[in-house]
């Protein structure tokens, strides 16, 4: 398979331990999944590293002024767009994803810098009087955010910038030091981006990044005392394993998805889709908010499937440098495989392909799927990749009770323009968003984001979320 694109450089990263360079003399390979070619590589540290970052977090510093903080912030959203088709490219290379969504990849990544810039100026305490009540006195009690004393931030391969800059911006608005550990599959991009941050002005010891043997690195790092935040965004059997182990301290889980976008029999066909499409297609299907199931009212589904069809011929599939291109590879082509075998097997079990399926390599074309059961594989777990099953609905009842008929519950789209259904649906679906006429994972980077059940314990992210997960709240009382 030949890329338009020549061969680019190859990048080469240390270790970054507050700031400091470590060569380790062990490497990670890192390779374009639509090539093969070599991308980049990266040291790949040892305990002793980790116990080193972990260390440098006691240097004796004074605290980053709320100023300070938004600065470095805003700094660093300018730095990231003045070279903003430079990131895109490495993106692209590392993870497969096509060219222009890389590129919207950066501009979601400003956003969470100038977000989480805007939420550092701000101070969230409050003050109580205490003479409300006989038993109360001329006193009053004030409340203060401090940061936590230690952060670990995993981060996952489908978004190699906005999933990073999701866990550190809202640490450096809080002020809490953190260690990150990206995902071995797309590191490069973490790696450039602190490189940025700290010429941004962001303390170095502030923020650590390496990545390692799962034994020598992760689970210590998760389980590390000094550690009083886990903040993970990964699979659900990744995430229970951190649960498992990480100790007495806070976490944050943010694992997978099987969201559905519901059709009922009064949408809008035009808008049900475009939502449709773009929900299942968008950064090659690689999202937790990612629409999995296409739950289409009886009426409709005839009309829907056909034009459905034709609508995910618009989504050309091929060489991720290309501009035309609008689905790229998935992460490898072990996954590839995986997702090309779910399809097979719902085909075995009464399913029907009406569109894609091919697989070259790492490459799926966008699939169609009609008559898919219930029970089948591909729609009871997660399948991380561009297929689009369609399903049976026969009202908002069978809807929510398919809706919620898996371990997920981390988001849900509906369209409709009848406000009593959507109302229902929205009370009735266990989840953690549900989204009206617009696809399931729609937000804005400072809103709450997070699901539950399988999907996740209810803590959300998001810039503000975040922020408070990453600082204690101190109450403390004055005579007045």
């Amino acid at each position: 398979m030949t890329a338009t694109a020549a061969p680019g450089k190859v990048h080469e990263f240390p270790c970054y331990i507050a700031g400091r360079a470590v060569k380790t003399g062990r490497w990670l390979d890192v390779h374009y999944p639509y090539t093969g070619e070599l991308v980049g590589r990266v040291a790949s540290a040892s305990r002793a590293d980790l116990e080193l970052a972990i260390e440098t977090t006691r240097l004796s510093r004074e605290p980053l002024t709320r100023y300070q903080r938004y600065e470095i912030l805003e700094t660093a959203r300018r730095l990231l767009g003045e070279r903003s088709e430079e990131f895109a490219d490495l993106i692209r290379r590392e993870s497969g994803l096509c060219i222009r969504e890389t590129r919207y990849e950066i501009g979601r990544a400003q956003d969470v810098l100038q977000f989480a810039a805007i939420e550092s100026l701000k101070d969230d305490g409050q003050i109580f009087s205490c003479d409300i009540s006989p038993q109360g006195k001329a006193r009053k009690i004030f409340t203060l955010r401090e940061p936590l004393h230690l952060v670990a931030a995993i981060t996952p391969f489908n978004h190699p910038l906005n999933q990073v800059a999701h866990k550190v911006a809202p640490a450096i608005a809080a002020g809490a030091p953190m260690i990150l550990k990206p995902s071995h599959k797309t590191p490069l991009t973490a790696f450039k981006f602190v490189e940025l941050l700290y010429e941004a002005g962001l303390p170095p010891n502030l923020l650590s990044v390496l990545i390692g043997p799962r034994d020598e690195v992760t689970k210590p790092l998760v389980q590390h005392d000094r550690v009083e935040l886990v903040t993970i965004t990964s699979s659900v059997a990744a995430g229970k394993e951190v649960a498992r182990t990480a100790g007495y301290k806070k976490l944050c889980l943010e694992l997978g998805g099987n969201s559905p976008l519901i059709v009922l029999e009064d949408a809008n066909m035009d808008m049900a889709v475009e939502l449709a499409a773009e929900g299942c297609y968008r950064n090659s299907g690689q999202r937790c908010t990612a629409v999995k199931r296409l739950l289409i009212h009886e009426k409709i589904i005839d009309e829907f499937t056909e034009r459905f069809v034709e609508k995910s011929a618009e989504y050309i599939c091929g060489d991720p440098a290309d501009p035309n291109t609008r689905v790229g590879t998935v992460i490898d082509e072990e996954s590839a495989k995986y997702l090309e075998r779910v399809v097979k097997q719902s085909v075995a079990e009464g399913a029907k392909v009406l569109f894609g399926g091919g697989r070259r390599g790492a490459l799926l074309e966008p699939t169609v799927i009609a008559n898919v059961p219930r029970t089948t594989e591909m729609v009871c777990e997660e399948s991380f990749g561009p297929l689009a099953p369609i399903m049976k609905i026969r009202d908002v009842d069978d809807a929510i009770a398919l809706a919620n008929g898996t371990a997920f519950g981390l988001s849900t789209g509906v369209v409709t323009n009848n406000l009593d259904a959507a109302i229902r649906l929205v009370k009735g679906i266990r989840t953690g968003t549900v989204n009206i006429n617009a696809v399931p994972g729609y937000r804005i980077e400072s809103s709450p984001f997070g699901g539950v059940k399988d999907s996740g314990m209810g803590i959300k992210e998001g810039v503000i979320e975040s922020i408070k997960y990453m600082t204690n709240v101190k109450t403390f009382s004055l005579p007045w």
